[in-house]
């Protein structure tokens, strides 16, 4: 199914992976339509991306932002309607859930699963009218909980349930909604995530610091190097985002490099308290 100008709803496409995304779309013939939360992103990415990408002011936390894209991106694609909903905004909260903020909690539940719901929601009717089809960018970790990662792999979990609910909801209307998983790739969002976790940890009363002040900085400085010498990269996700959007029968879920494939593997296959052993290293404090 070539892309041949067919209209493409990206959200998240200021950074990252979503920026991969959009720059490849528009390249290899979409009319991509690029989520981003500040006009000024959206010039930037319109500047390095071909004719065929129009950025789209979209907080997917707020709902009435939603409906304005939803009624700018119909006055843009007419009846032709959509081909595609890649819900890719997200953002993670890594730290020990006992330091975790409510606020920072909802938040992170906001942006990655409410959020898609609400660009669910709002842009089917366009893809019922384009026979289009939904991919959610999703994480190895709604496959395997790690510890420090609890509220970011909480997120993933409900949105890889979300897309299950959904697939086999709209199967009747024949409008595929795949899961595309990648493994740790380097982008942006590492760099937020050891803020937003140090600043956490902080915030938690001194014993409870105390207790994580060993381990935690250990694993977000391992994180950080797993990231930095992954081979996968923001375009191995963009054309693994392209293959769900143009084949015939989409599969429900692509894992994208090493360990998204294997974590998924390894819930499948190892009993619970075997994934614990695997795992212990992450909060067992060095001697």
């Amino acid at each position: 199914m070539p892309p041949a100008g067919r209209a493409v709803v990206i959200t998240g496409t200021s950074t990252g992976l979503g920026e991969a995304c959009a720059l490849h779309l528009s390249r290899v013939g979409f009319h991509v339509l690029a989520g981003v939360r500040r006009p000024e992103d959206g010039e930037r990415l319109r500047k390095a991306a071909t004719g065929r990408l129009t950025p789209v002011v979209i907080d997917v936390t707020d709902e009435k932002s939603v409906q304005a894209a939803v009624y700018e991106v119909t006055g843009l694609v007419g009846e032709a309607g959509l081909w595609g909903l890649v819900n890719n905004a997200g953002i993670a909260v890594t730290a020990p859930l006992e330091c975790v903020p409510s606020e920072l909690m909802r938040h992170q539940l906001n942006v990655n699963v409410t959020g898609h719901l609400l660009m669910i929601q709002g842009f089917l009717p366009l893809l019922r009218a384009g026979a289009g089809r939904i991919v959610n960018v999703s994480s190895g970790l709604g496959n395997v909980a790690i510890p420090y990662l609890g509220a970011y792999a909480a997120s993933q979990f409900a949105k890889e349930a979300l897309s299950d609910a959904l697939r086999r909801e709209l199967a009747p209307q024949r409008i595929p909604v795949s899961v595309v998983q990648p493994g740790a790739v380097l982008t942006p969002l590492w760099d937020k995530m050891s803020d937003t976790g140090n600043r956490a940890l902080e915030s938690a009363p001194e014993p409870v610091q105390e207790l994580y002040r060993g381990t935690f900085p250990r694993f977000m400085e391992s994180n950080g190097s797993r990231a930095r010498s992954s081979r996968t990269t923001p375009d191995h996700v963009a054309r693994v985002v392209f293959r769900a959007l143009v084949a015939e029968r989409p599969r429900t879920r692509y894992g994208v490099g090493r360990d998204a494939i294997g974590s998924r593997v390894l819930a499948r296959l190892l009993p619970d308290r075997a994934i614990d052993r695997i795992l212990d290293g992450i909060v067992t404090p060095v001697r």
